[in-house]
């Protein structure tokens, strides 16, 4: 009780009304947002973790804001993958909004000690029907999985069709955008023969097109990829 009471004060006490707007304008939750930045919740979060590892595991979580401490806290935790991978599952519920997912995903650097297990951690989640489940394995791929060893298999899952919901296929039509920009000829083939959903096969090459480091005649060649 004593460290929830402290958790609600630090954030009250850093409250950002101009980010509050802000937040509410670009993220939905069902979670109340009380508007604190993010490296100021990063650098909380390293400090709750310090005190208390599994913090989060004994205190409510009630906004928005204690559910980027509660994934940030994740990332910052020493232990086996194991453990991690337990904690990870017991997070998912909470996920209701793709700036936590996101963000999570981007901060949770452990996966590199344990590629193999992450991948396999990643299948179970493209596996689930919860969106933020879903979209967070997408998004764990393309933060540390489009490369020589992985990118065969990552392709392959990308050649699949998930649940047909918003935050999945945008997350889907991105991961599949960065493979293109990273390994373009393996990518255009896969856009060949894919079976995916017209609208993220096409949102694919609309976002590969928006990038400044493809050229024009590249663009012009994949839109006629388009279905």
């Amino acid at each position: 009780m004593k460290l929830q009471q402290e958790i609600n004060t630090f954030l009250q006490e850093n409250k950002d009304e101009n980010y509050l707007l802000f937040n509410q304008k670009t993220v939905s939750s069902k979670y109340p947002m009380v508007g604190i930045r993010l490296p100021i919740l990063k650098q909380y979060a390293k400090e709750l973790s310090s005190i208390d590892p599994i913090w989060f595991t004994h205190v409510k979580m009630d906004t928005y804001e204690k559910l980027f401490l509660y994934g940030y806290s994740l990332c910052f935790l020493k232990t086996d993958w194991n453990t991690l991978e337990q904690y990870l599952w017991q997070f998912f519920p909470y996920l209701d909004n793709w700036a936590v997912t996101d963000s999570t995903c981007a901060h949770l650097k452990q996966i590199k000690k344990y590629p193999e297990e992450g991948y396999q951690f990643i299948l179970s989640c493209l596996k689930q029907k919860e969106t933020y489940t879903i979209r967070f394995g997408l998004v764990l791929l393309l933060d540390y999985y489009i490369n020589d060893i992985y990118i065969d298999r990552v392709l392959e899952l990308c050649n699949h069709q998930y649940l047909d919901e918003y935050y999945v296929s945008m997350a889907h039509s991105w991961l599949i955008s960065i493979c293109y920009i990273k390994y373009p000829e393996k990518t255009e083939q896969f856009f060949k023969q894919a079976k995916i959903s017209t609208w993220v096969h096409n949102k694919a090459i609309s976002k590969i097109c928006d990038s400044r480091r493809i050229s024009k005649e590249t663009k012009e060649r994949l839109k006629k990829l388009r279905k």
